[in-house]
């Protein structure tokens, strides 16, 4: 995933693992009017989110940054991993099928579904 939307400052504080950082640095420039539908960041929130186990809001950011870009199947499968910790096991079917819908050939999500059908 490329984040040439979002500064490189925001990429380095993530690869450094810190997370609380990023997350700072992550609001702050959403806050700023260039990167307040920025795709990217949204989805780099949403995973910080994940990593840091806060479920409702990596979804909250997931499903904003899926509004701007519905074909975006990395946040749709960290949005599918999210629902299987949640144990919402449905729902999580619901997002391997749209992935499915996009990227018919994906087969780690073909494994994941058929995972989570027999499960």
């Amino acid at each position: 995933r490329s984040t040439q939307g979002v500064s490189s400052a925001a990429s380095d504080v993530f690869k450094r693992q810190d997370y609380e950082g990023a997350l700072e640095l992550g609001h702050s420039l959403e806050k700023e009017k260039k990167y307040q539908n920025d795709e990217q960041l949204l989805f780099i929130i949403g995973s910080v989110y994940y990593i840091l186990g806060d479920a409702d809001n990596s979804l909250k950011y997931l499903d904003k940054s899926l509004e701007i870009n519905s074909y975006d199947t990395e946040a749709l499968l960290l949005k599918t991993n999210v629902h299987i910790h949640l144990k919402e096991k449905e729902t999580a079917i619901d997002c391997c099928r749209r992935i499915l819908d996009i990227d018919e050939e994906n087969w780690q999500v073909k494994d994941l579904l058929s995972d989570l059908e027999n499960s």
